[in-house]
């Protein structure tokens, strides 16, 4: 199925929130990751379109975006969306993590612990990097939430194969996660078996 996004807004306040996915009963997606790990790349790359906005420049998000997904386009779009995408903003970047990591309690806590039309959190980490110690907190905290989650390693096509499997390996006992989806926004090796994920949600 192709969905069309419409972008819907940025918050960084509760009362920001789009009501989208409460009036029409629209599961929310949630992608979070340490700042650089390809947050915005894998939205494109899910949506083929360049709604997210791809920075060189880590942590350039710092509000919360919101898109809804829409079967068919123009006159024929239909007005309930399928899904809505919400991209966070990332953490983990030494030069702005102070400000991020105090803006986090203002908006983005609230949206993880009380937003009831949030169905999945896309958890991205980075293949081609050791397990990082933010990664298996933000992990953490969503079990505690007993949040919905999926972890996503990111940047999957820059190793062989027996590269990425210890890298995998390594980064589910970091995490104490028993699944990890490799997937590249590149060459969009894993972009369908997340899409099949996200349906599954939506349905």
């Amino acid at each position: 199925m192709r969905l069309n996004p419409v972008f819907l807004l940025s918050a960084m306040n509760p009362s920001h929130f789009p009501s989208e996915a409460k009036t029409f009963n629209a599961p929310e997606i949630a992608f979070l990751g340490r700042s650089n790990v390809g947050k915005s790349s894998l939205i494109n790359a899910l949506l083929g379109s360049r709604e997210a906005k791809v920075s060189s420049t880590p942590g350039r998000t710092r509000a919360i975006n919101f898109f809804a997904l829409h079967e068919g386009a123009g006159e024929k779009m239909k007005i309930r969306p399928v899904m809505i995408f919400a991209d966070l903003p990332g953490y983990g970047y030494a030069k702005i993590s102070k400000s991020i990591s105090a803006e986090w309690p203002m908006f983005i806590e609230p949206y993880l612990e009380e937003r009831d039309t949030l169905a999945l959190c896309i958890c991205l980490v980075d293949t081609n990097i050791p397990p990082q110690a933010n990664d298996t907190q933000l992990i953490t905290y969503l079990k505690q939430m007993q949040r919905p989650f999926l972890v996503v390693g990111t940047k999957a096509d820059r190793m062989s194969n027996n590269v990425l499997a210890k890298s995998l390996a390594a980064l589910k006992k970091a995490h104490e996660v028993d699944e990890i989806l490799p997937i590249s926004a590149k060459t969009d090796a894993g972009v369908k078996a997340l899409w099949a994920k996200l349906m599954e949600v939506a349905e």
